[in-house]
């Protein structure tokens, strides 16, 4: 694989952690008053906005919309795996494992050539 086909992957990799982040941080800080929450979140997320925006324009020319937006889903769910773990030590139990499979299987079938 090329850059072009290998940065995006790493771009919202890091796109996907950043933004769980921003998305569950605060429930943390209960304290924080919810505007001060958002407001926070909205800081953080600009920083994953960084990371997606040039992930997708240099990742169209290797992928399409499509395939794009699957990885970004699939990437998102690690990085809310990873940051449920890491920010509250939870990891999923069976179900949650199973239906994250499910979603794995649609994603594979994103990328299979179209049935004909």
């Amino acid at each position: 694989m090329t850059t072009p086909a290998i940065l995006p992957i790493v771009l919202l990799a890091a796109s996907a952690v950043v933004m769980n982040v921003a998305w569950y941080w605060h429930l943390k800080h209960p304290s924080l008053g919810l505007l001060a929450a958002i407001g926070l979140a909205w800081g953080i997320a600009l920083l994953e906005y960084c990371l997606a925006v040039p992930a997708n324009r240099i990742g169209i020319q290797s992928y399409s919309l499509a395939e794009l937006k699957t990885i970004q889903e699939v990437l998102s769910l690690g990085g809310f795996v990873l940051v449920a773990w890491a920010l509250f030590g939870q990891t999923p139990g069976p179900s949650q494992l199973a239906g994250f499979a499910l979603i794995a299987g649609g994603a594979f079938m994103i990328f299979k050539s179209p049935l004909g």
